[in-house]
């Protein structure tokens, strides 16, 4: 396949044709460069980049001769779509639309496999990284480069305990970027400390080889804590290790990038609030490169909220002069990642940050005052943060300690932060003392090969001992195609052939892969929102839609109207006397529910199942700090996340549990009803069903799914801790009517 015509489609054929035999062209990350020509059409730009040779303008560019001028900033687009014959065809659509560092995220659980994953699998939250997957992007990436005039960065991710042997297929198969740091690997995978470390400084080691740019995941600390505002001291702390830890590795300080994240959103004084911090971030770290991405902790399923959110984000980023800007899609809260949403990131950084032109020329940031005394606090509180890290015996006993992550902001402290302990997690016991005559004839390996016993002259250039090694010869690199003889790239491409077919073209709709069929529907309905929600599934099931599902809705009044986003198109008219909603679930007081939860002893099992990673929102139903059910005296035993059904029924099982509460929030391929689905046949098979109240949650989880699938009960994106307890409390008591004790009683008249 020599290039692309843009008026015809991307041959996932030709892409997958001696893939074996294909190498990628270059090698390293390439940053945009600011262009001589700032001129486009009538208007004088200050801050843009080489234009596109093939691209798509904004809408409103038809009034300019269609100029569509190109930031500075490097333009990240992020694809999680669970299977990498699409994303090829998406990663074609970002790049006309300006994005030029593609980030493929891996499926949800791979930080816990212990090796390479090969064939090509799909994927739940993300895509299985293989080397056939990966080799098959960069060749497209290869193609679609030359196609828009850009060089593109292709981006994965070098954590978990595979960290090592992924950071050497990176390298290997030409991938240009790569999040990298051992304290995520720590603090949200719970891998061992000592293992994650050991295996950071082979992983670096390995991408300095490559001249990759490593991002780190500083950001994830606000994005777990309770109150994201309040854990900047800390950000910048962790900031600091991994970047000095790579630097020391002997990365340079140019291809280290820091990964930011305003910490508020909307209706808080966000500008206000993440300024400083922005501001703190590039006095630091001045020599460092900054990647923004906009806050996803507060992300609603309104997809106006996040692309409003992202602007406001990237005020901040050109007022400190952000490198790289990321584009978390306007549908991140829905968790669906659909074709259009990343083209729309992509055009709303685009417009943002053209928009934004030359804004350092007609402002300065006050220093003296309230930006000033800001920045220096949160400094100041960073440096005493890192002081008190030091006393306590360094980073390790700080996180047996608790430290990170807490949601006091530093020196507050709250006692919720992440405990990890130095001799537990995934991979514990595992890193051993080399032999002293340890010998490794390889490129960028960290520490001493060991080759001079061997040959004094091979020091420099120790893989010469074995006439080089796949870092210098690709030719010796066991490429291994297909393995599992159904869930493979091949199977797919069959079910969808006649929609590839040139001799007889046929389309169908689509958001996220070829022939998915799904259309996106716009529906506003005169009444209340909880009326509409059900008034809209109607709709959409006269539009001969099927698996209609609601994917966002919002009161326009509380009487008079409400949007709400289905599948489909079609105008009928509904009696809403003949449609039937489900009554509005009780809630109880609190002190009902703590009387019933005190005569009857409550034992409750809980976790996150499958291969599910998301804690957060289980996490707020449980914990007595956030209003949870453990505040009202029942007994959770918390499991945490990608927990195997088996293992969420066995525990509930041994330890005499009443209650199983399930979260799912992954929903790729219907993973949430096929996981609700298989603990209720688990419990069967196991003959305990009857002995529990099962319940689930997630963020596209209803009560109707929820029951359909043999839940006891469903509870979706806007249920809390009192939705959860005055569930089990009736369903324990076996009453719809309950007296209400004496002090509730007390409380209502007062």
């Amino acid at each position: 396949m020599s290039s692309l015509m843009p008026n015809e489609k991307i041959d996932i054929h030709a892409i997958l044709d001696d893939l074996e035999n294909y190498r990628p062209k270059r090698r390293g990350w390439i940053w945009r460069e600011k262009s001589a020509q700032q001129t486009y059409g009538p208007f004088q730009y200050r801050d843009m980049s080489t234009a596109l040779v093939n691209g798509i303008a904004q809408p409103a560019a038809s009034y300019f001769s269609n100029i569509d001028p190109q930031p500075e900033n490097t333009i990240t687009t992020e694809i999680a779509s669970g299977r990498f014959e699409d994303d090829i065809r998406r990663m074609r659509m970002a790049a006309w639309h300006g994005a030029d560092h593609i980030m493929v995220i891996r499926t949800a659980g791979q930080s816990h496999f212990d090796g390479l994953i090969e064939g090509t699998p799909q994927g739940i939250g993300g895509i299985p990284i293989s080397r056939k997957q990966v080799r098959a992007h960069r060749k497209a990436l290869d193609l679609i480069e030359e196609e828009v005039g850009r060089p593109i960065n292709y981006h994965s991710y070098i954590s978990g305990v595979a960290g090592p042997d992924i950071a050497v297929m990176l390298a290997e198969e030409g991938v240009n970027g790569a999040h990298q740091d051992p304290q995520y690997n720590v603090l949200y995978r719970n891998i061992n400390m000592v293992r994650s470390f050991v295996d950071a400084a082979e992983s670096k080691k390995i991408m300095t080889w490559a001249e990759m740019v490593q991002i780190d995941g500083a950001h994830n600390a606000n994005a777990t804590a309770r109150e994201a505002w309040k854990v900047m001291p800390e950000l910048m702390v962790q900031h600091g290790i991994n970047a000095l830890f790579s630097h020391k590795v002997g990365m340079p300080k140019e291809n280290i990038a820091l990964s930011t994240v305003p910490p508020t959103a909307a209706p808080a004084p966000c500008v206000r609030l993440d300024l400083p911090y922005a501001v703190a971030l590039r006095d630091l770290f001045k020599d460092y490169k900054i990647r923004a991405q906009m806050n996803t902790k507060y992300i609603t399923s309104s997809s106006r909220e996040a692309t409003v959110t992202h602007v406001m984000n990237m005020l901040i980023s050109r007022l400190t002069s952000a490198d790289i800007q990321s584009t978390i899609t306007p549908d991140e809260g829905r968790n669906v990642p659909w074709h259009m949403y990343n083209i729309e990131a992509c055009e709303t950084a685009k417009q943002a940050l053209s928009g934004m032109d030359g804004l350092m020329e007609l402002v300065a940031l006050k220093r003296e005052g309230v930006l000033g005394e800001e920045v220096r606090q949160l400094k100041e509180r960073a440096v005493l943060f890192l002081e008190e890290i030091i006393a306590a015996g360094g980073y390790f006993e700080a996180v047996e300690k608790g430290f990170f992550v807490d949601s006091g902001l530093y020196p507050e402290r709250n006692g919720d932060g992440i405990g990890r302990q130095l001799n537990g997690g995934v991979g514990a016991g595992t890193v051993y003392k080399r032999h002293e005559d340890y010998m490794a004839p390889v490129t960028a390996h960290y520490g001493n090969n060991n080759v001079a016993q061997y040959d004094e002259r091979k020091v420099s250039e120790p893989s010469a001992l074995i006439d080089g090694c796949t870092l210098e010869k690709p030719e010796k690199i066991i490429y291994i195609d297909e393995l599992d003889p159904e869930d493979n790239v091949n199977k797919r491409l069959d079910e969808t052939e006649h929609y590839r077919q040139k001799e007889v073209p046929m389309i169908t709709p689509e958001v996220q892969w070829l022939g998915d069929g799904i259309v996106q529907v716009d529906l506003v309905l005169p009444t209340d929102a909880r009326t509409a929600q059900y008034a809209a599934v109607y709709f959409g099931e006269q539009m001969n839609l099927k698996e209609v599902e609601v994917i966002h809705i919002e009161a326009l009044h509380p009487s008079e109207g409400s949007r709400v986003q289905i599948k489909g198109v079609l105008k009928v008219d509904l009696n809403l006397s003949e449609l039937v909603i489900p009554e509005t679930p009780e809630v109880y007081d609190d002190d009902t529910i703590r009387h019933i939860f005190e005569t009857t002893s409550v034992k409750i099992v809980a976790g996150t199942v499958g291969e599910d990673e998301h804690s957060v929102g289980l996490r707020e139903v449980i914990d007595i700090k956030h209003g949870g059910i453990e505040k009202y005296g029942c007994d959770v035993t918390y499991l945490g996340t990608s927990v195997p059904i088996e293992k969420l029924v066995d525990a509930a099982i041994e330890i005499n549990a009443d209650v199983i509460l399930a979260s799912t929030i992954i929903s790729h391929d219907d993973v949430h009803y096929k996981n609700m689905k298989r603990i209720h046949e688990y419990a069967v098979e196991k003959g305990v069903r009857d002995r529990f109240i099962i319940c689930a949650g997630g963020t596209q989880v209803t009560p109707e799914i929820a029951r359909k699938h043999g839940m006891d009960e469903g509870f979706g994106r806007y249920d809390r801790g009192v939705n959860v307890a005055t569930f089990i409390a009736k369903t324990l008591t076996h009453v719809t009517e309950l007296a209400p004790s004496d002090s509730a009683i007390a409380e209502k008249e007062a």
